[in-house]
Protein backbone atom coordinates (compact mmCIF):
# COMPACT_ATOMS: atom_id res chain seq x y z
CA UNK A 1 0.00 0.00 0.00
CA UNK A 2 1.29 3.30 -1.02
CA UNK A 3 1.60 5.21 2.04
CA UNK A 4 0.09 8.43 2.46
CA UNK A 5 2.01 11.51 1.07
CA UNK A 6 2.50 14.06 4.15
CA UNK A 7 1.22 17.56 3.25
CA UNK A 8 3.47 19.90 4.58
CA UNK A 9 1.80 23.16 6.38
CA UNK A 10 0.81 26.46 4.26
CA UNK A 11 3.69 28.60 3.77
CA UNK A 12 1.93 31.38 3.84
CA UNK A 13 0.60 31.64 7.88
CA UNK A 14 4.53 30.65 8.59
CA UNK A 15 5.75 33.65 6.39
CA UNK A 16 2.95 36.09 8.29
CA UNK A 17 3.99 34.72 11.71
CA UNK A 18 7.33 35.39 10.69
CA UNK A 19 6.68 39.20 9.57
CA UNK A 20 4.60 39.63 12.64
CA UNK A 21 7.70 39.15 15.12
CA UNK A 22 10.02 41.20 12.85
CA UNK A 23 7.87 43.61 12.49
CA UNK A 24 7.30 43.50 16.28
CA UNK A 25 11.34 43.63 17.07
CA UNK A 26 11.79 46.32 14.58
CA UNK A 27 8.56 48.26 16.52
CA UNK A 28 10.14 47.64 19.69
CA UNK A 29 13.62 49.23 18.07
CA UNK A 30 12.31 52.21 17.50
CA UNK A 31 10.63 53.33 20.51
CA UNK A 32 13.84 52.59 22.45
CA UNK A 33 15.39 54.66 19.97
CA UNK A 34 12.47 56.97 20.54
CA UNK A 35 13.23 57.39 23.93
CA UNK A 36 17.24 57.70 22.87
CA UNK A 37 16.87 60.70 20.78
CA UNK A 38 14.51 62.14 22.83
CA UNK A 39 16.80 62.30 26.11
CA UNK A 40 19.48 63.62 23.85
CA UNK A 41 17.10 65.79 22.40
CA UNK A 42 15.83 67.55 25.78
CA UNK A 43 19.14 67.34 27.59
CA UNK A 44 21.73 68.96 24.55
CA UNK A 45 22.24 71.96 24.26
CA UNK A 46 24.27 75.19 25.97
CA UNK A 47 23.20 74.09 29.36
CA UNK A 48 23.61 70.19 29.16
CA UNK A 49 21.76 67.51 31.55
CA UNK A 50 22.21 64.37 32.21
CA UNK A 51 19.70 62.00 29.98
CA UNK A 52 18.01 60.11 32.89
CA UNK A 53 17.27 64.06 34.64
CA UNK A 54 15.85 65.22 31.05
CA UNK A 55 13.29 62.68 30.60
CA UNK A 56 12.17 62.97 34.47
CA UNK A 57 11.85 66.53 33.77
CA UNK A 58 9.95 66.44 30.96
CA UNK A 59 7.33 64.82 33.70
CA UNK A 60 8.05 67.37 36.20
CA UNK A 61 10.78 65.94 38.66
CA UNK A 62 13.84 66.72 39.56
CA UNK A 63 15.66 69.80 39.64
CA UNK A 64 12.91 73.61 39.16
CA UNK A 65 15.38 74.86 37.13
CA UNK A 66 15.93 71.68 35.11
CA UNK A 67 12.28 70.87 35.21
CA UNK A 68 11.60 74.59 33.35
CA UNK A 69 14.26 74.08 31.08
CA UNK A 70 13.65 70.65 29.65
CA UNK A 71 9.51 71.59 29.79
CA UNK A 72 9.46 75.16 28.67
CA UNK A 73 12.33 75.38 26.23
CA UNK A 74 13.39 72.17 24.88
CA UNK A 75 9.83 69.68 25.10
CA UNK A 76 7.72 71.55 22.51
CA UNK A 77 10.70 71.33 19.74
CA UNK A 78 11.27 67.86 20.48
CA UNK A 79 7.33 66.56 20.98
CA UNK A 80 6.55 68.56 17.65
CA UNK A 81 9.23 67.27 15.54
CA UNK A 82 7.83 63.13 16.95
CA UNK A 83 4.66 64.65 16.24
CA UNK A 84 4.77 65.79 12.67
CA UNK A 85 7.16 63.01 11.82
CA UNK A 86 5.03 60.25 13.09
CA UNK A 87 1.92 61.99 11.06
CA UNK A 88 4.12 61.94 7.64
CA UNK A 89 5.01 58.72 7.59
CA UNK A 90 1.60 57.37 8.21
CA UNK A 91 0.41 59.73 5.60
CA UNK A 92 2.71 58.72 3.59
CA UNK A 93 2.19 54.91 3.30
CA UNK A 94 -1.76 55.37 3.49
CA UNK A 95 -1.43 57.85 0.26
CA UNK A 96 1.32 55.40 -1.68
CA UNK A 97 -1.26 52.59 -0.85
CA UNK A 98 -4.34 54.29 -2.00
CA UNK A 99 -2.53 56.29 -5.09
CA UNK A 100 -0.50 52.24 -5.80
CA UNK A 101 2.35 54.72 -6.56
CA UNK A 102 5.59 54.29 -4.47
CA UNK A 103 6.36 57.78 -5.55
CA UNK A 104 3.49 59.31 -3.89
CA UNK A 105 3.66 61.50 -1.03
CA UNK A 106 2.29 65.14 0.24
CA UNK A 107 4.77 66.84 -0.69
CA UNK A 108 4.72 65.37 -4.58
CA UNK A 109 1.03 65.81 -4.95
CA UNK A 110 0.56 69.33 -3.66
CA UNK A 111 -0.75 68.78 -0.10
CA UNK A 112 2.79 70.82 1.44
CA UNK A 113 2.41 73.05 -1.40
CA UNK A 114 -1.19 74.42 -0.30
CA UNK A 115 0.09 74.42 3.13
CA UNK A 116 3.19 76.64 2.42
CA UNK A 117 1.00 78.99 0.21
CA UNK A 118 -1.23 79.39 3.04
CA UNK A 119 1.30 80.32 5.30
CA UNK A 120 3.17 82.79 3.39
CA UNK A 121 -0.43 84.33 2.14
CA UNK A 122 -1.13 84.83 5.86
CA UNK A 123 2.52 86.40 6.33
CA UNK A 124 1.77 88.49 3.87
CA UNK A 125 -1.06 90.02 5.27
CA UNK A 126 0.25 91.02 8.39
CA UNK A 127 -1.98 88.48 10.14
CA UNK A 128 -1.26 87.26 13.72
CA UNK A 129 1.39 84.56 14.22
CA UNK A 130 -1.22 82.18 16.14
CA UNK A 131 -3.04 82.23 12.92
CA UNK A 132 -0.31 80.84 10.66
CA UNK A 133 -0.31 77.17 11.46
CA UNK A 134 -4.68 77.43 10.99
CA UNK A 135 -3.95 79.16 7.63
CA UNK A 136 -1.50 76.13 6.30
CA UNK A 137 -3.51 73.84 7.36
CA UNK A 138 -6.37 75.63 5.45
CA UNK A 139 -4.08 76.14 2.30
CA UNK A 140 -3.53 72.17 2.47
CA UNK A 141 -6.89 71.23 2.73
CA UNK A 142 -7.74 73.37 -0.29
CA UNK A 143 -5.12 72.20 -2.64
CA UNK A 144 -6.50 68.60 -1.51
CA UNK A 145 -9.79 70.00 -2.97
CA UNK A 146 -8.24 71.33 -5.96
CA UNK A 147 -6.53 68.25 -6.40
CA UNK A 148 -9.70 65.98 -6.23
CA UNK A 149 -11.25 68.44 -8.43
CA UNK A 150 -8.93 67.94 -11.37
CA UNK A 151 -7.91 64.21 -10.77
CA UNK A 152 -11.61 63.32 -10.31
CA UNK A 153 -12.73 65.22 -13.48
CA UNK A 154 -13.42 62.61 -16.46
CA UNK A 155 -12.72 59.49 -14.21
CA UNK A 156 -10.34 58.83 -11.13
CA UNK A 157 -6.92 56.74 -12.47
CA UNK A 158 -3.51 57.07 -10.28
CA UNK A 159 -1.98 57.97 -13.31
CA UNK A 160 -3.72 61.17 -13.38
CA UNK A 161 -3.82 61.52 -9.51
CA UNK A 162 0.20 62.03 -9.68
CA UNK A 163 0.29 63.99 -12.78
CA UNK A 164 -2.62 66.37 -11.44
CA UNK A 165 -0.46 66.61 -8.20
CA UNK A 166 3.15 67.76 -9.52
CA UNK A 167 1.20 69.94 -11.92
CA UNK A 168 -0.66 71.36 -8.83
CA UNK A 169 2.58 71.73 -6.54
CA UNK A 170 4.75 73.18 -9.58
CA UNK A 171 1.65 76.26 -9.51
CA UNK A 172 1.61 76.30 -5.72
CA UNK A 173 5.49 76.91 -5.61
CA UNK A 174 5.39 79.50 -8.11
CA UNK A 175 2.67 81.29 -6.06
CA UNK A 176 4.98 80.82 -2.90
CA UNK A 177 8.04 82.65 -4.64
CA UNK A 178 6.24 85.26 -6.14
CA UNK A 179 4.64 85.98 -2.60
CA UNK A 180 8.16 86.16 -1.04
CA UNK A 181 9.57 88.29 -3.74
CA UNK A 182 7.37 91.17 -3.32
CA UNK A 183 7.53 90.80 0.58
CA UNK A 184 9.00 93.17 2.83
CA UNK A 185 12.54 92.77 4.14
CA UNK A 186 11.78 92.06 7.20
CA UNK A 187 9.27 89.41 6.31
CA UNK A 188 10.96 87.59 4.01
CA UNK A 189 12.97 85.39 6.67
CA UNK A 190 9.40 84.52 8.46
CA UNK A 191 8.18 83.44 5.16
CA UNK A 192 11.32 81.23 3.81
CA UNK A 193 11.20 79.45 7.18
CA UNK A 194 7.95 77.92 6.23
CA UNK A 195 9.02 76.96 2.61
CA UNK A 196 11.54 74.42 3.93
CA UNK A 197 9.55 73.51 7.18
CA UNK A 198 10.92 73.84 10.57
CA UNK A 199 10.60 73.15 14.42
CA UNK A 200 12.32 75.95 15.71
CA UNK A 201 10.02 78.02 18.60
CA UNK A 202 7.58 75.60 18.81
CA UNK A 203 5.08 77.09 22.00
CA UNK A 204 2.97 74.41 23.96
CA UNK A 205 -0.30 75.86 22.24
CA UNK A 206 0.72 74.91 19.24
CA UNK A 207 1.66 71.42 19.90
CA UNK A 208 -1.31 70.46 22.17
CA UNK A 209 -3.55 71.44 19.01
CA UNK A 210 -1.41 69.75 16.14
CA UNK A 211 -0.57 66.82 18.47
CA UNK A 212 -3.60 66.13 19.27
CA UNK A 213 -5.25 66.45 15.51
CA UNK A 214 -2.05 64.00 13.94
CA UNK A 215 -2.34 61.40 17.29
CA UNK A 216 -6.19 61.15 16.35
CA UNK A 217 -5.79 60.94 12.59
CA UNK A 218 -3.18 58.04 13.25
CA UNK A 219 -5.46 56.29 15.31
CA UNK A 220 -8.36 56.58 12.58
CA UNK A 221 -5.68 55.58 10.06
CA UNK A 222 -4.83 52.81 12.23
CA UNK A 223 -8.74 51.94 12.33
CA UNK A 224 -8.87 52.25 8.63
CA UNK A 225 -6.21 49.36 7.76
CA UNK A 226 -8.80 46.43 6.77
CA UNK A 227 -9.89 48.98 4.13
CA UNK A 228 -6.75 49.78 3.41
CA UNK A 229 -6.05 45.90 3.01
CA UNK A 230 -9.10 45.10 0.80
CA UNK A 231 -8.35 47.93 -1.76
CA UNK A 232 -4.88 46.25 -1.90
CA UNK A 233 -6.53 43.04 -3.50
CA UNK A 234 -7.68 45.26 -6.51
CA UNK A 235 -11.06 47.09 -7.20
CA UNK A 236 -12.57 43.78 -8.40
CA UNK A 237 -12.21 42.09 -5.39
CA UNK A 238 -13.12 44.81 -3.26
CA UNK A 239 -16.38 45.28 -4.85
CA UNK A 240 -17.13 41.85 -4.49
CA UNK A 241 -16.50 41.80 -1.07
CA UNK A 242 -18.75 44.71 -0.72
CA UNK A 243 -16.51 47.95 -0.49
CA UNK A 244 -17.03 50.49 -2.56
CA UNK A 245 -13.34 51.18 -4.01
CA UNK A 246 -13.98 54.45 -5.50
CA UNK A 247 -15.57 55.77 -2.44
CA UNK A 248 -13.18 54.10 0.15
CA UNK A 249 -10.40 55.42 -2.08
CA UNK A 250 -11.62 59.06 -1.93
CA UNK A 251 -12.21 58.96 2.34
CA UNK A 252 -8.87 57.38 2.19
CA UNK A 253 -7.02 60.11 0.52
CA UNK A 254 -8.77 62.71 2.60
CA UNK A 255 -7.59 61.13 5.95
CA UNK A 256 -4.09 61.02 4.62
CA UNK A 257 -4.84 64.82 3.20
CA UNK A 258 -5.41 66.23 6.44
CA UNK A 259 -2.54 64.41 8.68
CA UNK A 260 -0.27 66.03 6.15
CA UNK A 261 -1.99 68.93 6.22
CA UNK A 262 -1.96 69.31 9.82
CA UNK A 263 1.66 68.16 10.25
CA UNK A 264 2.63 71.18 8.19
CA UNK A 265 0.56 73.44 9.94
CA UNK A 266 2.55 72.68 13.11
CA UNK A 267 6.32 72.22 10.95
CA UNK A 268 5.55 73.56 7.73
CA UNK A 269 6.01 71.61 4.61
CA UNK A 270 8.74 69.32 5.61
CA UNK A 271 10.08 67.34 2.24
CA UNK A 272 10.48 63.66 1.93
CA UNK A 273 9.44 62.54 5.41
CA UNK A 274 6.06 60.97 3.76
CA UNK A 275 7.77 60.10 1.02
CA UNK A 276 10.72 57.84 2.25
CA UNK A 277 9.38 56.48 5.51
CA UNK A 278 7.18 54.14 3.68
CA UNK A 279 10.35 52.78 1.54
CA UNK A 280 12.31 52.26 4.55
CA UNK A 281 9.73 50.12 6.63
CA UNK A 282 8.89 48.11 3.38
CA UNK A 283 12.26 47.10 3.07
CA UNK A 284 12.78 46.21 6.74
CA UNK A 285 9.24 44.45 7.38
CA UNK A 286 7.85 43.37 4.09
CA UNK A 287 4.48 43.82 2.55
CA UNK A 288 1.94 46.24 4.28
CA UNK A 289 0.36 45.21 7.61
CA UNK A 290 -1.88 47.17 10.62
CA UNK A 291 2.18 46.52 12.19
CA UNK A 292 3.83 48.06 9.63
CA UNK A 293 1.58 50.76 9.53
CA UNK A 294 1.97 51.81 13.11
CA UNK A 295 6.18 51.53 12.09
CA UNK A 296 5.87 53.73 9.67
CA UNK A 297 4.85 56.19 12.32
CA UNK A 298 7.01 55.09 14.44
CA UNK A 299 9.49 55.53 11.79
CA UNK A 300 8.80 59.26 10.95
CA UNK A 301 9.02 60.15 14.28
CA UNK A 302 12.76 59.16 14.34
CA UNK A 303 13.54 60.46 11.04
CA UNK A 304 12.10 64.08 11.79
CA UNK A 305 13.47 64.35 15.74
CA UNK A 306 16.89 62.85 14.26
CA UNK A 307 16.88 65.14 11.37
CA UNK A 308 16.14 68.25 13.80
CA UNK A 309 18.97 66.76 16.19
CA UNK A 310 21.57 66.95 13.51
CA UNK A 311 20.74 70.48 12.43
CA UNK A 312 20.74 71.63 16.07
CA UNK A 313 24.27 69.68 16.76
CA UNK A 314 26.31 68.39 13.79
CA UNK A 315 26.08 71.30 11.45
CA UNK A 316 28.30 74.25 11.79
CA UNK A 317 25.32 76.96 10.04
CA UNK A 318 23.27 77.89 12.79
CA UNK A 319 19.27 78.74 12.33
CA UNK A 320 19.08 76.17 10.15
CA UNK A 321 15.16 74.62 8.97
CA UNK A 322 15.54 71.00 9.40
CA UNK A 323 13.47 70.65 5.83
CA UNK A 324 16.68 71.48 4.19
CA UNK A 325 18.43 68.37 5.89
CA UNK A 326 15.74 66.40 5.11
CA UNK A 327 15.26 67.85 1.51
CA UNK A 328 19.37 67.03 1.15
CA UNK A 329 18.42 62.82 2.23
CA UNK A 330 15.43 62.71 0.00
CA UNK A 331 16.03 63.70 -3.00
CA UNK A 332 18.91 60.89 -3.68
CA UNK A 333 16.50 58.66 -3.01
CA UNK A 334 14.11 60.09 -5.39
CA UNK A 335 16.24 59.81 -7.59
CA UNK A 336 16.96 55.93 -6.81
CA UNK A 337 12.80 55.23 -6.61
CA UNK A 338 12.70 56.84 -10.29
CA UNK A 339 15.53 54.99 -11.69
CA UNK A 340 14.05 51.74 -9.93
CA UNK A 341 10.33 52.32 -11.15
CA UNK A 342 12.26 52.80 -15.55
CA UNK A 343 14.15 49.23 -15.40
CA UNK A 344 12.25 46.94 -17.07
CA UNK A 345 9.81 44.88 -15.16
CA UNK A 346 10.34 46.37 -11.77
CA UNK A 347 6.95 46.47 -10.84
CA UNK A 348 6.85 42.92 -10.97
CA UNK A 349 10.42 42.15 -9.02
CA UNK A 350 10.11 41.08 -5.87
CA UNK A 351 12.80 41.55 -3.21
Amino acid sequence: MTPLAVTPAPAAPRALARQRRRTALLSAAAVALLVVLTAVGLGTGEVSVPPVDALRGLVGLGDPGTVMLVQELRAPRVLSALAAGAGLGVAGAVLQRVARNPLASPDVVGVTGGASLGAVAAIATGASAALTPLAALLGGLLAAVLLGLLAWRGGFTVSRLVLVGIAVQSGLAAAVNLFIVRFPRELASTALQWTTGSVYGRTWTEFGAGGAAILAGIALALACNRRLAVLDLGDDTAGALGLAPRAARLHLLFLAVVLASVAAALTGPIGFVALAVPHVVRFLAGPPTLGTLALSGLTGAALLLGADLIVLHLLPVQGLPVGVVTATLGAPWLLVLMLRQMKPNAGSTTR
